[in-house]
């Protein structure tokens, strides 16, 4: 395959930054699109250019590191992660447009590299559980119906990639923060939180400048996990109840 690759370049993130037009020949079809860029990347390093900048570890798609804006999609056009994503789901000649993800929260770092640190932020601020460490308790002691243990592993799936507020035309974190208040909300280990949890994650989202949610849906869309915005609905439940426990204390 011989491609073009319309590659977003900034120095810094300060810099203004701007597209650079690369050529790539004989790749093969079986390669990972991170494989692609190693590619580019060598032939730069022999010509002492500087290698394209972006972020990736596992290639396994269950990081969340890889983080790609692809012709229009985070992570391209299959709902999966970026490392996940092989060349035979593009086409030979075909022109390729690599972004970073867009968000105020996402500052660029350099080239397609963006900190998303604000995640770990929100995380902090209430996504834990007061437990004591050390032995673990029987696996019946706390029995929690198959329903609400698939529906709590289902909010765990979220890997934090960013690819909800990538697709958000808002650059909302909502389905993000969502995915995290259900996961210890439906679970018995997570009510010692749970009047808390909502409204601290909720107001760092909102300080590290995250937009508002419009239920668009482009979010649950564009998630390779497949994260529900169902789950949106039960963490503004979460909120309310912490919200008007706290007015009534």
């Amino acid at each position: 395959m011989n491609l073009t690759l319309k590659i977003w370049r900034q120095k810094n993130h300060s810099d203004k930054g701007g597209f650079k037009e690369y050529k790539v020949t004989n790749i093969s079809k079986d390669m990972s699109f991170l494989e692609m860029l190693d590619v580019l990347n060598e032939q730069l390093t022999n010509k002492g250019e500087d290698p394209v900048h972006f972020d990736h570890d596992c290639r396994e798609g269950i990081c969340g590191t890889c983080s790609l804006y692809i012709n229009g999609h985070p992570h391209g056009p299959l709902q999966t992660t970026t490392c996940q994503l092989h060349m035979r789901s593009f086409k030979d000649g075909q022109t390729i447009t690599i972004e970073p993800w867009r968000a105020k929260a996402f500052p660029v770092v350099k080239d397609l590299v963006t900190d998303r640190s604000s995640f770990d932020r929100i995380i902090q601020a209430g996504g834990y559980v007061s437990v004591n460490t050390g032995g673990v308790p029987d696996a019946n002691e706390i029995p929690i119906t198959k329903t609400i243990a698939d529906m709590a592993m289902d909010a765990a799936q979220c890997i934090g990639c960013g690819a909800c507020v990538a697709a958000c035309k808002n650059a909302s974190a909502m389905l993000f923060t969502a995915a995290k208040v259900s996961q210890l909300a439906l679970l018995p280990q997570g009510k010692v939180e749970r009047k808390t949890r909502a409204e601290k994650m909720v107001a760092q989202m909102d300080t590290e400048g995250f937009g508002a949610c419009t239920n668009v849906g482009a979010c649950e869309a564009e998630c390779p996990k497949a994260i529900s915005i169902s789950n949106i609905a039960r963490m503004n439940r979460e909120y309310f109840v912490a919200v008007v426990s706290s007015q009534n204390v």
